[in-house]
């Protein structure tokens, strides 16, 4: 069941924000946490409340493990990437995220004993492209990626690490965005 229509905005904490953009700066400069992927992008999970027609982030997982390489998985997401990734700097062979199995259920435990619901994921872009240059929209891969999911993706643009932003697109779809509202 879809959801999504009846949302007018997103609201994220300064706090949270924070803790996001932290994330994905750590994660550029290569200081990788004890058992962590060393993959330099920030990969993570949102989820929150709903109050009326807003979704309200309560909870930031960022997520450790990437297990795109890993048996049946790498052949899913190389097939991903050849079909529908756009050609980048960074080699098709080192894009793309499947966040661990054993650590997304992890992640689905934490919030239901916090009576949350997990209603997107996030991920950085930080290779401005042409006709692009800020890359806070979904790719095609993303929607592709995202579809019939039921949730949010959030579009981190970090092509200027100094002025970073984010944006909400439900499904990762370019023509659903949804207002995220990031205050105190």
């Amino acid at each position: 069941m879809s959801w999504h229509h009846e949302i007018e905005q997103i609201v994220l904490p300064d706090a949270f924000w924070g803790e996001i953009v932290s994330h994905c700066k750590r994660k550029l400069a290569g200081d990788f946490l004890p058992g962590e992927s060393e993959v330099k992008r920030a990969y993570g999970i949102l989820a929150g409340v709903q109050e009326g027609k807003e979704l309200r982030v309560k909870l930031v997982l960022p997520v450790k493990k990437n297990a795109r390489n890993q048996g049946p998985l790498k052949t899913y997401m190389d097939n991903m990437m050849t079909e529908h990734a756009v050609a980048s700097t960074t080699p098709l062979s080192q894009r793309g995220w499947i966040t661990d199995p054993e650590e997304l259920m992890d992640c689905f435990q934490q919030c239901d004993k916090q009576n949350l619901q997990i209603f997107g994921t996030y991920h950085m872009h930080i290779v401005p492209w042409e006709g692009d240059p800020i890359r806070d929209t979904p790719t095609v891969l993303d929607t592709v990626l995202a579809k019939d999911s039921n949730l949010f993706s959030f579009i981190i643009s970090m092509v200027d690490m100094e002025n970073p932003s984010m944006r909400a697109f439900y499904e990762g779809a370019l023509e659903k965005p949804t207002p995220l509202i990031i205050n105190s």
